[in-house]
């Protein structure tokens, strides 16, 4: 079986745009579609690692900075598309070690072979592929999902990892599999840390017995102690009978202390006490209760903070930290992107794909790729699930655009230029000296159109969506006397 590859496409021409994605959509591939250098800049920078990618003759100054991005994936083939009259950049490309090359008018045919090649060389480990119009070239083989792991948990809960920081957590996991120990997993709010909490059940010894999730967050103090620890008969008004806390519930099995930095002093030192020798007593109990528990700690606190501002017990901060796992956010990670959504939409009731195969066209897919997702994994679930239900790709574009350009606007003062690095080479040195001349123009455009974006991409001669890329970019943001309004032309 052939594998699935993720491509990113630079193409200014709308017929060798349609071609491609017909031909490579078709063959099951993921295709990228990125309208300039600039906008591929991005999506490179923020973790998309494409197996492939095609560039259509740009300006020789962009290609040259954007081949030094593709140097830096180490996994990524580069096709140069070029027509008549384009001999000098396909020279250029020839000196920066590019030698798959396909000119204009482009037959399906030469597409496929090509794509057909790649494959080979990441399924069979080859080094070599030969372009079918040039000599044979170095391609760096391994795909960027060859690593792939899904795998299914309880509940209908699925652990995947395409990115090396994810692949990272699998082996830790794995290599945590025959170590009983308390483990603390990090991360922000939405990330999936309930779901390594699950993996590393699974691979334990404990795996037979109970899994237990408890939100620390949900519950006030007393209820907490309660719910934990269990409680006899009589030991409260309304405890009518004895009922077992989540540790004796989790007996031989895992407990899941879930958003522990929401804990109140008085029962992390309660919980202390529990991790010190495995005893504890239920409410209103005169005997000492003793489990075998594994415990796992998950939080989105910034533990070093909490830990300066004593909202969290140093003693047991290191009695939980014999392991730690920082789960990377969505942002990091967006190679896994087109993954979880395909994941999301085959797990998805078939009434909501409307009895049919639903995918993202290729234009949302690319919003969705450069939208930051500060919710994670959670915020892209509620999304996809609210597209799907809408039926209305264009719409969602929209609600992504806007959100994309609205991240820049936190209010800033001037910036100050950063000095030139006098040991950078000419190349570094131009680049910076361009970015910052970019930067400038586009925020006189923009404060002279009184922030309408729309009017500052016309003055621009640049696209609307282009010129919001840039404001994310050059992280570029209204003086404070301009929010008397919301900046227009959203």
């Amino acid at each position: 079986m052939k594998p699935t590859l993720l491509i990113l496409s630079v193409l200014r021409s709308a017929e060798t745009r349609s071609l491609l994605t017909g031909v490579l959509e078709s063959a099951g591939h993921k295709l990228v579609h990125a309208a300039n250098c600039e906008q591929s800049q991005i999506l490179l920078s923020n973790g998309l690692e494409p197996d492939l990618v095609f560039i259509e003759s740009p300006p020789a100054a962009s290609f040259s900075e954007l081949f030094d991005t593709f140097q830096a994936a180490s996994k990524t083939a580069v096709c140069l598309v070029y027509g008549p009259g384009d001999e000098q950049i396909k020279g250029q490309a020839g000196v920066l070690g590019i030698s798959l090359f396909l000119e204009r008018p482009i037959a399906v045919a030469d597409v496929s072979v090509m794509v057909e090649k790649v494959c080979n060389a990441n399924t069979n480990g080859s080094e070599k592929v030969t372009g079918h119009m040039t000599a044979p070239e170095l391609i760096r083989a391994n795909s960027a999902h060859a690593g792939r792991v899904l795998e299914e948990l309880a509940d209908g809960r699925y652990f995947l990892a395409v990115a090396s920081s994810m692949l990272k957590i699998h082996r830790q996991v794995q290599l945590l599999a025959s170590v009983d120990a308390p483990v603390l997993i990090l991360g922000e709010s939405g990330t999936g840390k309930e779901v390594i909490a699950h993996l590393i059940h699974k691979h334990s010894r404990r795996s037979p017995h109970r899994f237990v999730n408890v939100n620390c967050a949900a519950l006030p103090t007393d209820l907490l102690e309660s719910e934990l620890f269990g409680y006899q008969q009589g030991a409260f008004t309304g405890a009518i009978k004895d009922k077992p806390g989540k540790f004796e519930q989790a007996h031989r099995g895992t407990l899941l202390l879930d958003e522990i930095g929401e804990m109140s002093a008085q029962m992390q030192a309660k919980l202390l006490h529990v991790l010190q020798d495995g005893q504890f007593n239920r409410l209103g109990a005169r005997e000492s209760s003793r489990v075998d528990v594994r415990v796992l700690a998950a939080t989105n606190v910034q533990i070093e903070s909490a830990l300066v501002g004593k909202t969290f017990r140093e003693d047991l901060y290191y009695r939980l930290n014999v392991f730690t796992i920082n789960v990377p956010p969505l942002r990091e990670r967006r190679e896994e992107i087109p993954y979880l959504i395909e994941e999301t939409i085959r797990r998805s009731p078939e009434i909501l794909r409307g009895g049919s195969d639903f995918a993202f066209p290729s234009r949302l897919m690319d919003a969705v790729l450069l939208y930051d997702w500060r919710g994670n994994v959670r915020e892209l679930r509620n999304f996809i699930t609210r597209t799907m239900t809408m039926r209305d790709p264009d719409t969602a574009i929209r609600e992504l655009e806007t959100k994309i350009g609205a991240g820049s606007r936190v209010v800033q003062e001037e910036p100050v230029p950063a000095p030139l690095n006098e040991n950078a080479g000419m190349r570094s040195v131009v680049r910076d000296m361009k970015d910052r001349a970019e930067a400038l123009m586009i925020k006189d455009a923009l404060e002279v159109s009184g922030w309408n974006r729309r009017h500052a991409a016309k003055y621009l001669n640049i696209s609307y969506r282009g010129l919001l890329y840039k404001i994310q970019q050059h992280q570029l943001a209204p003086r404070a006397s301009a929010w008397s309004r919301p900046p227009s032309g959203i």
